[in-house]
């Protein structure tokens, strides 16, 4: 868990457990698994023991809740970012039961519960019909076939912020269909030394989309690989026409064409 994140996107992390199952080409090098190896923890597969918390571990929102409102500014909590809410597997039940109660008394925090597996969220989630104010809810898509497949099971639920985390940004995303439907877009490229290089017209496509609806945009990140007119030197590969050259995350950097798209959904 992290009080205040690296993520950019979320002031705090909270994980109501660590592990989860790959299931979509997003997963495949998963920064999560990669990290819960690192400091020693084997959580990751259907086979795999998810590691549990404390119930110091469980006080934290209600800390970050009192030093919001404290300062009068909202925080955002992304849940989870080593784990799935809506896994379906016997053990997390009781975790997630405790969960819910956690969010709907904490105002002051937007809880960000983004999901691979929307199909689960009406079977799992204790709210029907309108849900809390302070619940954003977001599923993955990192192309065409997942967007087709996850968004519409993600805004049939009545949450106040439909949002979508488009990273590793694996493909071109028509998103005409449900983008009325849609309060937020993440977009952004793959990390690690072994990540897929992103098409930036790919992210430059999301862009003009979100920006033609007035939706939410923000791009997160280039990852590994950034466009050769940003980066000169290193390793380079072409993706449709485009050159990109591996430099490492922190090098590459968030600028598309001469900006930063820091854009949030006006909170509850």
């Amino acid at each position: 868990m992290a009080t205040d994140s690296k993520i950019e996107w979320t002031h705090h992390t909270f994980n109501p457990w660590w592990g989860c199952v790959k299931i979509s080409p997003a997963c495949k090098h998963c920064y999560a698994e990669t990290w819960a190896k690192r400091v020693g923890s084997d959580v990751w597969g259907s086979r795999a023991d998810r590691r549990f918390f404390t119930d110091n571990h469980w006080k934290q929102p209600e800390r970050w809740n009192r030093e919001a409102e404290k300062a009068g500014e909202r925080r955002r909590v992304f849940c989870a970012s080593m784990a799935d809410v809506f896994e379906r597997r016997a053990e997390l039940n009781e975790p997630r039961k405790r969960l819910w109660p956690i969010i709907e008394s904490t105002p002051w925090l937007d809880w960000l519960l983004l999901t691979k597996r929307p199909q689960n969220i009406g079977k799992m989630a204790p709210w029907k019909g309108e849900w809390p104010s302070n619940v954003w809810l977001g599923t993955t898509v990192e192309n065409q076939k997942y967007a087709e497949k996850r968004i519409p099971l993600l805004t049939e639920h009545d949450a106040s912020v439909h949002f979508l985390s488009c990273e590793p940004l694996l493909g071109p995303i028509d998103l005409s269909t449900w983008i009325d439907d849609l309060e937020w877009v993440i977009a952004g490229g793959e990390s690690g030394h072994y990540s897929r290089p992103m098409n930036p017209d790919w992210a430059r496509n999301l862009r003009d989309q979100c920006e033609a609806t007035d939706t939410a945009f923000h791009f997160k990140q280039w990852g590994h690989w950034a466009p050769d007119e940003l980066i000169h030197k290193g390793k380079r590969v072409t993706i449709e026409d485009h050159d990109m050259v591996a430099c490492g995350k922190k090098k590459a950097g968030r600028f598309l064409d001469g900006r930063v798209h820091d854009g949030f959904p006006l909170a509850s």
